[in-house]
């Protein structure tokens, strides 16, 4: 049994820099069409000059492979309209971070007060430039997510022909805003498809599975599948792939992130089939986010095979999800 992707995207990908660079990006590049690649490095992309000078080094890491790295900027509440203007030939997209959130995230914007956020927002929005925004408050860890939802409900309201994604949702009440709000879109992850706290703490700590934001409940879980095994119109993957080297995760202050691009488009598929709803993978992994950002993929086939697929222990020093198992469905190959 064989079944094929036409030009799957990844909306939410991290790609590091220098050595790491070099390791994961053409493991997300042999089976993707392209990605929103997230700006957050030391330092944080923040000028047109730093995006370009990024977007090159990503281009030689892939290869040959046929992928294309779609540029974002690290937002900033000084940004000018003329900046932006010239900027929007170059990205997709702008991520906001509230300040200290999440890795990299210590430049962040520090207050979530409209007016401050107004100038930027609005020449955003006049130049079609999508706002990604990390929404988590500095709350009790469970409750950070759903703290936020004003924040998102504020923002929505206030910049109604913006287009907002909330990244890697992982509630039950993000997912009830998709409906909403017009103008409210949202990145699903892999693993939030797939595990819950449980998985992450229930028993012996799994180092591995911890990730911001950190996975939630049962029912949470529950309703991140119905709206991506549905593929809910405003609904598209992002994997928020995020490696981190070995002895930063397996220690003391372990470093959040799942690292799961080699890995993401077989387990997807096999979750997909398992529910019977293989029919809406193609939207949920590339016609979906195409969509939401006016975009045109570049034409790529991957053609996936029911064989079995033992993942590797590593990827240099970066331990993927589902290390030494089986996956049921594998890549057969790549057009």
């Amino acid at each position: 049994m064989t079944h094929t992707l036409i030009s799957p995207l990844d909306m939410h990908l991290h790609l590091r820099d220098e050595e790491m660079l070099n390791l994961v990006a053409p493991l997300s590049a042999y089976g993707f069409a392209g990605a929103i690649v997230m700006p957050n490095l030391v330092p944080p992309i923040t000028t047109i000059e730093a995006v370009l000078a990024y977007k090159e080094r990503i281009v030689r890491a892939i290869g040959q492979n046929h992928f294309e790295p779609l540029m974002t900027l690290f937002f900033r509440s000084d940004y000018t309209r003329e900046f932006l203007e010239k900027a929007a030939l170059h990205v997709k997209a702008l991520k906001l971070y509230p300040s200290g959130i999440t890795t990299n995230s210590e430049g962040g914007v520090a207050s979530m007060d409209i007016e401050l956020l107004r100038p930027v927002l609005e020449a955003m929005s006049d130049l079609g430039l999508v706002l990604c925004v990390h929404g988590e408050t500095n709350g009790f860890v469970m409750d950070r997510e759903k703290e936020f939802v004003s924040i998102y409900e504020s923002l929505a309201e206030a910049f109604p022909k913006l287009k907002i994604v909330m990244e890697h949702i992982t509630t039950q009440e993000s997912v009830a805003l998709l409906d909403r709000y017009e103008n409210l879109y949202a990145t699903v992850t892999l693993h939030h498809l797939l595990i819950t706290l449980d998985d992450v703490a229930g028993g012996m700590l799994q180092p591995h599975l911890f990730c911001k934001p950190i996975a939630k409940r049962y029912e949470d879980r529950e309703a991140l599948l119905h709206v991506s095994l549905a593929a809910h119109p405003k609904v598209m993957f992002g994997s928020d792939s995020a490696p981190h080297p070995i002895h930063k995760k397996e220690c003391c202050g372990c470093a959040a992130g799942v690292f799961t691009a080699p890995i993401a488009l077989q387990v997807l598929t096999e979750l997909f089939d398992k529910h019977n709803a293989l029919a809406s993978l193609q939207a949920f992994v590339s016609n979906n986010a195409q969509t939401i950002y006016g975009y045109k993929a570049l034409h790529k086939e991957v053609i996936l095979e029911k064989t079995p697929m033992k993942v590797t222990h590593a990827y240099g020093n970066v331990v993927p999800m589902f290390a030494n198992e089986t996956l049921a469905w594998s890549i057969q190959h790549v057009v």
